[in-house]
């Protein structure tokens, strides 16, 4: 069995938690490396911690050597960033583009990140063209396999509190029926688990929404 080596940029936002746990569980990866900006304090014997500052491509370069399966969950909010745009680009656009650029560099084999349903570079707000943006840059790396995971509302427990998420938890079982499938709300750990899955699975560039991510768990 050849063993592979995972890295995960956002481990510490919910869907990135959940990474961690699924690759720590999944037999065919020896070592996980996360690489974030401050110390997140895991002791599994899998996992190596790359306290980087993000804007250094050679920090980026060193954490990401020999390295085959890359994950991408950041995502910032609007109250973290106050309102600045320019950070928030930062954030959601510029860590998965360049995460992507020296993972192509470092000859990855697969790529997963986390967009937005709705995500479209031509759209009139803000987020969605910018998941939009950040989808078309990431997609031209002739990396072996790309997954770009478009959920919903994300369901699951969070460390801040969105009050969007906790009134779409009480409402849409009421409503669920109502709901085209790509726009259901998804637990964070389902998209987790998907993108863990999905590697190896396909070639090219894949867009998977709800049921391309609940078929890969079932």
């Amino acid at each position: 069995m050849e063993y592979k080596i995972a890295a995960v940029l956002g481990a510490s936002g919910l869907i990135g938690k959940e990474i961690i746990n699924e690759l720590i569980e999944n037999q065919s990866y020896s070592e996980i490396r996360i690489i974030t900006r401050r110390p997140l304090h895991h002791t599994h014997e899998k996992i190596k911690e790359y306290i980087i500052d993000f804007e250094n491509l050679n920090q980026l370069r060193n954490a990401l050597e020999g390295v085959h399966h890359l994950f991408c969950a950041v995502g910032t909010t609007t109250k973290k960033v106050k309102g600045d745009k320019v950070l928030y680009r930062k954030v959601d656009y510029n860590i998965p583009v360049d995460g992507v650029q020296v993972g192509f560099d470092m000859g990855i084999e697969y790529f997963a990140v986390v967009s937005s349903i709705g995500a479209d570079e031509n759209s009139s707000n803000f987020y969605l063209k910018l998941k939009g943006e950040m989808e078309k840059e990431v997609s031209q790396f002739a990396i072996p396999q790309i997954g770009i995971f478009r959920p919903s509302m994300l369901m699951g427990k969070r460390e801040e509190f969105r009050l969007a998420e906790k009134i779409s938890s009480f409402i849409f079982p009421i409503f669920a029926f109502l709901v085209p499938s790509k726009y259901k709300p998804i637990q964070g750990k389902t998209v987790a688990k998907a993108m863990v899955m999905n590697a190896s699975k396909g070639k090219g560039v894949q867009i998977l929404y709800y049921n391309d991510m609940k078929k890969l768990i079932s």
